[in-house]
């Protein structure tokens, strides 16, 4: 499935050659598998990137997120143990359970008050839901949406992602957060896992373990909501996207708990993870182009604000007093 409209550039204010821009690019491209870059920077960079000199390998951009995404989050289950990965997943269900029904339903009834176009509506919730543009590229076809109304969705889930990065350790510092419920509140309230792994990553090891856990099953919830999506539209032939790489998740952990040869190597597999997933979120902001953010339009920003708000404040109160 193609979403590049999403990423296509406007006009870029420095007037520099593409071999300049490629070498700029690939400069930061370096710098985000050091250590010394932190994954907000590394968005950060990605989207200043976009405003000044654009993205010169934009056509590879989406194919290439999503790949190193999936072998990054695999790496980082060679950190972890299976016996506090179950422990994480039972806190989890019943929240995870709980909001994304909520979601969707408060989802479609603000797409109908805004008068926001059903299928752009339906992915915006389906994105906040789940798991953001992971959930939208999956949903899209099964409900036959246009190239616009994909490129409307994965703009708003985009932009509120680079903004949770940022502010949710800021929050969960403010209310002195556990690392376990950071943890849980980060795989319940943002929308993509690469900003869940990036802003629990940053609060703690513990809490990274939680919230990729947590995100993981999480997304396994596109498989029931494909098939709701389905009938809800009419449409029962299209194939549905299973989520594979949840299971070489799984056999890593199962790898690095019962294997003391796995165990050896796992530091050395979760750092490269790390960089990997922080050279994903530079190249998602890269993305972010003038013309992608212009291409959200109000209504839709708004629906997906609004849900975000409340999935957010809703989650934060029931890690708070509930876990």
């Amino acid at each position: 499935m193609q979403t590049h409209t999403i990423t296509q550039q406007g006009h870029l204010p420095l007037n520099i050659s593409q071999t300049t821009r490629k070498i700029i690019f690939i400069l930061c491209v370096i710098l985000c598998l050091t250590p010394f870059i932190s994954p907000a920077i590394a968005l950060l960079m990605g989207l200043v990137i976009a405003q000044l000199t654009g993205h010169p390998y934009l056509h590879l951009n989406h194919k290439a997120t999503q790949l190193l995404l999936q072998v990054s989050v695999v790496g980082l289950g060679f950190g972890m143990n299976v016996h506090s990965a179950l422990q994480a997943g039972k806190q989890g269900v019943l929240f995870t359970i709980a909001s994304i029904s909520c979601t969707l339903v408060f989802g479609y009834f603000l797409g109908r008050w805004f008068n926001i176009e059903r299928k752009t509506s339906h992915l915006i919730s389906s994105g906040t839901a789940i798991c953001g543009g992971s959930a939208i590229a999956a949903i899209s076809p099964v409900i036959k949406a246009e190239e616009k109304q994909i490129s409307v969705a994965l703009g708003c889930v985009f932009i509120l992602n680079s903004i949770a990065l940022f502010i949710f350790p800021v929050i969960g510092h403010h209310f002195n957060l556990s690392q376990t419920q950071f943890g849980l509140w980060c795989a319940l309230a943002i929308h993509d896992t690469s900003s869940v792994v990036g802003a629990a990553s940053k609060y703690g090891s513990h809490a990274l373990e939680v919230a990729t856990t947590v995100k993981l099953a999480r997304a396994l919830w596109i498989i029931p909501v494909s098939i709701a999506s389905a009938f809800a539209f009419k449409n029962q032939s299209k194939r549905i996207t299973i989520p594979y790489f949840i299971g070489l998740f799984i056999l890593a952990m199962i790898a690095n708990t019962y294997l003391p040869a796995i165990t050896k190597l796992s530091p050395y597999i979760t750092i490269i993870a790390k960089a990997g997933l922080t050279l994903t979120l530079f190249l998602i902001g890269a993305g972010l182009s003038r013309k992608v953010l212009a291409s959200v339009g109000f209504k839709p920003l708004l629906q997906g604000v609004i849900l975000w708000i409340a999935i957010s404040s809703t989650a934060l109160y029931a890690v708070m007093h509930l876990a």
